[in-house]
Order: structure tokens, then sequence, then C-alpha cells
């Protein structure tokens, strides 16, 4: 790992010193409203850390920063509701500071953006602390055909934390493991088709996947330019809707943010957290499309989810989707990954192994030991690549109008305007796909847990694929700038049955606390 270096000054500290009579806030549950002082944090992940590769590496000046934040506050100003709050991002969100933004490949570290990608610029003006980078599944997800959620060349494997070795999804999957036991208030992820809400479900999490372009991707590493959103990974959903206010909006860099209703002004999320939100909601099932490969544990939550709706006063209808099983395409994303890729790389200001294309990395990454190649293969690479055309070709714009209408009329879209519908509702395990090729938003929350009996299942590498204990979520799809809405759904759900605060703990949490920090 590469953490070592950056966590020396914490030696130098009594990490177990305590303020007397002093009542501090249990870090893997508090919220933005309790926090005061944030630092503890850079403990926590060096305690933990070792084993779970959550982090990449952390912020040298987060010290710096934090004091530069309590003095502005002395002095009676604040930057909002995160003004010295420290959140973690994804190793593949660029800021132009001392950390590296890798991807979580040796092919990026040393490289050097022009600026701050524009959610990192954002998350700094509301008076955020970018405390790390999450480790990730290397290129979002996107190289290998025989790897696993969570690792990455730079980073090692990530694992979850409510079973030992436990797989934590892809691709934020460092994020979402940061985030479930406190290693940070919050963090960030990207999803291009359920890379935040599958690991969000996975940590007992709320996780919001927006409509792309509501939040911008500019200097962010890409995938697919028609698909990719960065959302945050909280604990709760009024965290969540913070960060998502502060992280929301048009920015000229990525015309995408154009399409943002109402002139480009973003609504007041949190001002929309009502627990009488279910109240006259029509809600919609796809029964036609619910998993039969989803266990009986989960589909007996799914179903006492929608009684307690109902009770709430949701009127929830059923609404198939008109194509219920898909066959999405891959080129989609080959095609854009060829082009975004590229487009990245040519704004780096330093360079470090001269690589522009896809071939380039690839080539890299075949040659380079460290990335593993070829036991982790570059299938999804070769792939991309064999198409022989990028996402300018008349071939891509054909197989891009196929995932519209399977989005679109024939799925998600439809299904909600023929039956005039706030949301659609599923198991997150089944939701990403639909809204993905949409372009459309989710928001998972806590919905259940695996029974303390259940037999454990692992994958051909070892990780612990579901086991006692491991949470399942809750989704909330809706129409395109429909978070609003969403949030709202969630908020009063999550009010009505608190599951993350009932269920089974992590099998891991640091045991430093605030006040163990609070004296110096």
């Amino acid at each position: 790992m590469h953490m070592g270096r950056k966590l020396s000054l914490l030696r130098a500290l009594d990490l177990h010193s305590t303020v007397k009579g002093a009542d501090f806030p249990d870090l893997i549950n508090v919220t933005i409203e309790d926090l005061e002082n944030g630092l503890t944090y850079l403990a926590r992940i060096a305690q933990v850390n070792p084993i779970l590769h959550a982090i990449n590496e952390v912020n040298p000046d987060a010290l710096a920063i934090a004091a530069e934040l309590d003095a502005m506050r002395t002095q009676g100003k604040t930057l909002g509701p995160l003004h010295g709050i420290p959140i973690i991002v994804k190793d593949n969100i660029a800021t132009a500071d001392k950390m590296n933004n890798t991807a979580g490949s040796y092919a990026l570290v040393g490289a050097k953006v022009p600026r701050d990608s524009t959610i990192a610029a954002k998350l700094r003006q509301a008076g955020a602390i970018i405390l790390a980078k999450a480790n990730l599944s290397q290129w979002a997800n996107y190289r290998s055909n025989n790897s696993t959620n969570g690792w990455s060349a730079y980073g090692g494997q990530v694992t979850a934390a409510y079973y030992p070795n436990m797989d934590p999804s892809g691709s934020s999957s460092g994020s979402g493991v940061a985030s479930s036991i406190g290693l940070a208030l919050a963090a960030l992820g990207t999803e291009t088709s359920g890379s935040i809400v599958s690991p969000s479900q996975r940590g007992n999490l709320v996780g919001v996947k927006p409509t792309v372009g509501l939040t911008s991707r500019y200097l962010v590493v890409p995938i697919s330019s028609h698909q990719d959103t960065i959302g945050p990974m909280a604990r709760t959903v009024k965290d969540a809707a913070i960060i998502l206010q502060a992280i929301a909006g048009r920015d000229s860099y990525d015309n995408y943010t154009s399409a943002i209703p109402n002139n480009g002004k973003v609504p007041n999320y949190v001002a929309a957290l009502k627990k009488s939100a279910l109240k006259g909601a029509r809600l919609g099932i796809p029964y036609n499309t619910l998993s039969t490969t989803a266990s009986a544990v989960e589909m007996a939550a799914f179903y006492d989810a929608v009684k307690t709706m109902q009770d709430a006063g949701a009127q929830v209808v059923a609404a198939n989707f008109t194509v219920p099983n898909p066959r999405t395409s891959s080129i989609v994303l080959g095609a854009d990954f060829v082009s975004d890729l590229a487009a990245y790389l040519s704004q780096l200001t330093h360079n470090p192994h001269d690589l522009h294309t896809l071939e380039d990395v690839r080539n890299f990454t075949q040659a380079f030991q460290p990335e593993m190649y070829p036991d982790r293969n570059t299938a999804q690479w070769d792939a991309a690549l064999a198409l022989g055309y990028n996402n300018t070709d008349i071939r891509f714009w054909q197989e891009l109008q196929k995932n519209y209408y399977w989005g679109g009329e024939g799925g998600l879209l439809g299904a909600i305007e023929r039956n005039k519908l706030d949301a659609v509702i599923m198991l997150t395990s089944q939701a990403a796909g639909r809204a993905a090729i949409q372009g459309a938003p989710i928001v998972t929350v806590p919905l259940g847990f695996f029974p303390a009996t259940w037999n454990v299942t692992r994958n051909t590498r070892g990780l612990v694929q579901l086991g006692p204990n491991i949470p399942f979520g809750l989704s909330f799809l809706g129409s395109k700038f429909s978070e609003e809405k969403l949030l709202a759904l969630a908020y009063a759900f999550e009010q009505k049955t608190l599951v993350r605060a009932k269920g089974p703990k992590p099998y891991i949490v640091p045991n430093i606390e605030l006040g163990d920090i609070a004296g110096f």
C-alpha cells in the first residue's frame, strides 16, 4: 500500500487519549450535523486500511486545510453545511494537489491535471476537506473479464467490512467501505452501471446515482460519456442530499450538464426531505423483470418494504417493462471508452508514460509487471479496440439507439410515463442496468441483511459473495432529473424503517473516536 509515509505524523500522537466527561458521537453513525472534529478519521484509516485496502492515499495537506477552515469558523464565517467535513473521493476523480489520480493503475501514477476536477472544486468551495482517495476496481471495472470487484494494481484488493474477505462490489469499492465504517463522513463514487448503488448496498449505505449530466464528469477518468455519473455514498439520506446539493450543477467543461432543467437551477434537495413523502406517491413494480435469482430473504424483505410504503400512504401498482430482458449493447461502452479515455489523457499536463490512446494504455498494462497481466487480463479493452471505431461512427449511434429504447419506451422511462409513476421500486441488486442505459437516476437505501446462519459462498478468487449479516438494499428509480423526488421517497422510507441502525454491525470497525483526538 501507499499509506505509511503519508501518516507518519500520526505516530507522534497518543491516539488513545481522551477528554474526560465529553460526549462525542460514534463515528460509524455520525452525521454532518454532529461532526465538529474530523481529523480522527486519519487515525481510523491508519488502523484498518492494512486489512481492508479501502484507501489508496491520504491528502498530506488535510491538517493544514482543516486548520484554515477552523480559523475561518472562529472568525464567524462558514461555507455551508460541509464546512470542515472530511470527504473521501474515488481515485478516478482528479484533484490538482499532492494526491495522485490513478484509476487504480500505475499508468497514471505521477500524472498531473491542469486543475481540480469540477467535482473536487465544488467540494472545496463548499468547505469540505478532501481527505483521501479511495481504492476502486481498476479503471472502474473496465479492463478485465477475470478480475475481482475492488482489485486494482495500485491499491490491492478492497474487502468489505460486514464479513471477512467479503466482496465489496464495485467499482466504487473503497468509497463504499470507507463510508460504511466511518473512515470519513461520506465518500464520492462514480457509476457507469451499478458502481455506486451496488457497493452502497454492500456497505449498508445510501447511494445516489444521479442523472447523467447532473454532476460534471470533467477530469474524472471515464468509461462512457453517455453513462458515467458521480454521486454520494453516505450513511443517511440527509447527508447524501447535502453532498449532492454541493456537487450538482452546470459546468462549461461538460456539455451534458446543460440539460439540467430550469435554466440549470438545482433543487433544494434537503428541503424536499419529508417524513410524509410516501403519502400519495405512486410507485411501480416491474414484476416481469424481478429476477428469479434473488434469494427468498431479499424478496421477503422487498415485499415487507412494499407493505411499509403502502401503510405510509403510497399507491403501489404493476408497471411492467415492455422489453423484460433486453440484450444491452457492450459496443456503447467500448466505443465510448476509446474516445473518452483519449480525451482525458489529452488534458494531462504531465503524462509520465506518454500514454495517449487506449492502445497505449493496453501496451503499458501488458508490459508493466505490477499490473498483474495476464492473471488479470485486458479482455474488455481488447474487445473495444477490436471494434475498429469509436463513438463518432454511425455503428455506435445505431447501438446507442437500441440502449435508449430498452431503457426508454421498452423499459424504465416507458413504465414511468405510461403508469404516471413517481418512481419504480426494485431490489438494488436488480436495479442498475435499466437506469444506466438511459442515464436515469437511482437512490438506494438499506433494506435488510442476510441471516446470521446464511451459508458462505465464494467466487473463484475466494472473495465472499454472500454470507452471514451481509447487507442488501432497496432502490428508487426515476425519470431524468427526478432526484428531488427520489430522495424524498428514500428519506421517508429510511425514517420509517431505520434499517441501518437496527441491523448487524460490521465485523471490523476502527475503535478510535472523536474523544480520543479532541484533546489535541
